[in-house]
C-alpha cells in the first residue's frame, strides 16, 4: 500500500475509533508507519489528512449504498437490500457518526462530505422510492422526497439507539418497523 494510502486509511481508523480531536498527527503517523516528512509531504496537515480521510469513507459508503439500490428487484426489495446488509452496527455509521463530533460540524470543508453523503443517501432513496410509485409498487400517496429522509433518519437514529443500548436489537427493531410501513405502502 502506497504512503498516502496508509496515512488516509490510518486517519479514518482513528477517526472511527477516536474522533477528531483525538486523532493525532503523531497517531496517525506512528499507525500510518511513516514519518512526519511524509505525511507533510503529501499533506498540508491534519485537517487536509482528515478531509481524504472523511472523503473516502463516504465514497464507499456511497458506492456500497449504489450497490444495492441499483440491483434488480423492486424498489421495497432493493430498499429492504440496502437496510438489511452488513453492517458493524455498534460501531455505528462511519459517515454518520462524524455528525457527532462537534470539530468536524464545526469545520465547513470537513463537515461538506458528511453532509453531501447523507443529502445524496435521502435523494437516492427518494429515486429507487419513486421508481416503485411510478411501477406500480407502491401507493402513489406515498411522497418520495419525505419517506427516503425518513429512511436516512431512521437509519442514523438506529445506529445511535444500538450503541446506547449496547446492542443491536434497536437498530434491528428500528429497520423492521420502518420496513413495516414500507411495505404497508406496497399495492
Amino acid at each position: 500500500m502506497e504512503t498516502v494510502d496508509r496515512l488516509i486509511e490510518s486517519t479514518r481508523a482513528l477517526l472511527w475509533e477516536r474522533g477528531y480531536v483525538g486523532t493525532s498527527p503523531k497517531a496517525i503517523q506512528q499507525r500510518a508507519g511513516v514519518g512526519q516528512g511524509s505525511m507533510y509531504h503529501h499533506f498540508t496537515g491534519k485537517p487536509d489528512l482528515a478531509l481524504a480521510a472523511i472523503s473516502r469513507t463516504a465514497e464507499e459508503l456511497r458506492a456500497a449504498a449504489e450497490a444495492q439500490l441499483s440491483a434488480p428487484g423492486t424498489a421495497v426489495e432493493r430498499i429492504t437490500a440496502y437496510l438489511r446488509r452488513e453492517r458493524d452496527v455498534l460501531r455505528g455509521c462511519p459517515v454518520g457518526r462524524l455528525t457527532q463530533d462537534p470539530d468536524i460540524v464545526a469545520s465547513p470543508q470537513l463537515r461538506r462530505p458528511v453532509d453531501e453523503t447523507l443529502d445524496w443517501l435521502g435523494r437516492r432513496l427518494a429515486a429507487v422510492l419513486a421508481e416503485g410509485i411510478a411501477a406500480g409498487e407502491l401507493d402513489a400517496g406515498l411522497d418520495p422526497t419525505d419517506t427516503g429522509a425518513t429512511i436516512v433518519a431512521v437509519l442514523q437514529g438506529g445506529y445511535v439507539l444500538a450503541r446506547a443500548a449496547g446492542s443491536v436489537e434497536p437498530f434491528d427493531r428500528a429497520v423492521s418497523g420502518l420496513l413495516a410501513l414500507l411495505t404497508a405502502a406496497v399495492k
